[in-house]
């Protein structure tokens, strides 16, 4: 199998003819090889966009029209969910029942939400002096640079590209280097959809064609998700043109279990937001923070439900944690288990497996300063940890440099909004994780990221608000 970027309408090599290989985590073996991106790539995929967007139909297309083609390219997403999911499941180990179950109904979901909100927002009409009407045209912005992380390459490519091509910009998408396939998949898909030639096109490759991306002088916006020391260089990138930026980057989420809390339920979302997709998620909630009163209960049902968990093979139905997605990233979260990174912390169940695997680990008695309480590990690592009140709760999840997710179990209702406005945190989940209303706000704050995207969030990055004034001859 070959894997092509996708410019002006056509899959195509490399304009050196240069390739690497993409490797399954599972076997840990090459299984296709990918046309590897350069600046010249980039300059194509630019240009094919640029032209596309000051000149081709793709903006000047009412609402209506663009909706019926992004609706076409969620049809086709459905249509072809088995190849996307293999995609998945073949380049990074994520769990095929995940991939197939949540990742591909939620690339197809954000396509359609944008296509809608796009065709459905209304625009401001400011009350004026008289003699004069003064209202707001949201118009595109232009080419959008979109890079899009490894952990969730489908779902969050699609995160990106559907508002802003929704808004009629055109698109440049680079997918993570490990995870080409899904991205280069929406590439073909957009065009089988009758989405004009320019408007997406996919350069594949590694971090120096990102970086020809970011830096290129024809791109209008740049959104990203990745680590927080790439969101920097990006951000002093962007500066040089005055480029706005986008920025979602990496999380240390906490969760708060209080002592009136239901802990059958915190349970089953802890361990959600700790474990799914092998915890390679920003969002995932890996510091627990547990009232002394349950502490003790807590700690054991959350680590039985842990050791329960089943690894193997992420294309069979039953698997629940696969494979870390490669051998770099394995040896990363190994060094967190190693004693001096634990800071004294006592490892309760998990550690390393076998080839790429580490089972469900719960770590306890870390102290707030150690590496593995203030890093993101960014794998099935979570430490739980003894809280003696509300505020205290609240200081430690605060302690970190991220501020990307949180969560807090209680079923006391004014404990719960006080801790909702207390904690430092783009998102908050009260008794649940990872529930998404698209038209809410999703960001960081601190070493999190810089703005917010969903609904008219993304509207106001991906366009460019015009006031007009009018004078209104008596």
């Amino acid at each position: 199998m070959k894997i092509l970027h996708v410019i002006d309408g056509k899959e195509t090599d490399s304009v050196d003819g240069t390739t690497y290989d993409d490797i399954d985590p599972f076997t840990r073996a090459a299984y296709a090889s990918v046309a590897r991106g350069s600046a010249a790539d980039v300059d194509l995929a630019v240009a094919a966009a640029r032209r596309a967007f000051d000149t081709g139909p793709w903006p000047r297309m009412g609402f209506a029209e663009r909706g019926r083609l992004l609706h076409r390219f969620a049809e086709l997403i459905e249509r072809n969910a088995e190849e996307l999911a293999d995609a998945e499941t073949r380049d990074m180990g994520k769990p095929r029942v995940a991939a197939a179950g949540h990742d591909v109904p939620r690339a197809a979901a954000n396509i359609r939400f944008f296509a809608d909100h796009a065709r459905l927002s209304a625009a401001e009409a400011l009350p004026s002096d008289a003699g004069h009407h003064v209202y707001v045209r949201y118009e595109s912005a232009g080419v959008v640079a979109a890079i899009a992380p490894w952990n969730f390459p489908l779902m969050l490519a699609t995160w990106k590209i559907a508002p802003a091509l929704a808004w009629g910009n055109t698109v440049v998408l680079k997918p993570a280097e490990d995870t080409p396939r899904s991205a280069a998949l929406l590439g073909r898909l957009a065009l089988e959809a009758g989405i004009p030639e320019g408007v997406l096109n996919v350069v594949l490759g590694y971090g120096d064609a990102g970086a020809a991306l970011t830096r290129h002088p024809g791109v209008d916006r740049i959104t990203f998700t990745g680590s927080s020391a790439t969101g920097r260089t990006i951000a002093g990138v962007a500066a040089q043109h005055l480029t706005p930026v986008s920025l979602e980057l990496g999380g240390k989420g906490a969760a708060l279990v209080f002592d009136d809390a239901d802990l059958d339920s915190a349970v089953e979302w802890t361990i959600k937001a700790a474990f799914s997709n092998t915890g390679q998620v920003c969002l995932a909630g890996s510091r627990l923070y547990v009232q002394q009163g349950v502490y003790d209960d807590f700690l054991t049902r959350f680590t039985t439900a842990a050791e329960a968990l089943r690894l193997g093979d992420p294309s069979a139905s039953d698997t629940e944690i696969g494979p870390l997605a490669g051998a770099q990233h394995f040896g990363k979260v190994g060094v967190y288990l190693d004693e001096r990174a634990l800071g004294g912390g006592r490892i309760v169940t998990g550690g390393l497996d076998h080839d790429w695997f580490v089972r469900p680990t719960v770590v306890t008695d870390v102290p707030a300063h150690a590496p593995i309480q203030q890093d993101e590990v960014f794998g099935p690592v979570v430490t739980v940890t003894p809280m003696a009140s509300e505020e205290e709760g609240v200081a430690l999840a605060n302690g970190t440099p991220y501020g990307l997710s949180a969560m807090a179990f209680t079923e006391n209702v004014h404990r719960a909004h006080r801790v909702a406005a207390g904690l430092r945190s783009g998102n908050v989940w009260i008794n649940c994780f990872f529930v998404r209303d698209l038209r809410a706000p999703f960001g960081g704050v601190g070493a999190s990221g810089i703005g917010r995207e969903g609904g008219t969030f993304s509207r106001e990055f991906f366009t460019e608000p015009k006031s007009v004034t009018m004078r209104i001859s008596a």
